[in-house]
């Protein structure tokens, strides 16, 4: 799998530890990265799909 670096505001990186570990949503900080880029990449698609900008698989 790629690595990638991103730089990222401290009271963002502060409020997504919040949701990682033992108590949290996700296991770590890289898991909790990749479901937030998913459900973007998803919001996205339906967002292009209402306004017809999908290619069809052909």
């Amino acid at each position: 799998m790629p690595k990638i670096s991103v730089e990222v505001p401290e009271e963002l990186l502060s409020d997504l530890d919040e949701h990682v570990g033992e108590d949290g949503k996700f296991v770590n900080r890289s898991e909790a990265i990749r479901a937030s880029i998913r459900k973007t990449l998803d919001l996205l698609d339906d967002i292009d799909e209402r306004h017809g900008r999908l290619e069809e698989d052909e």
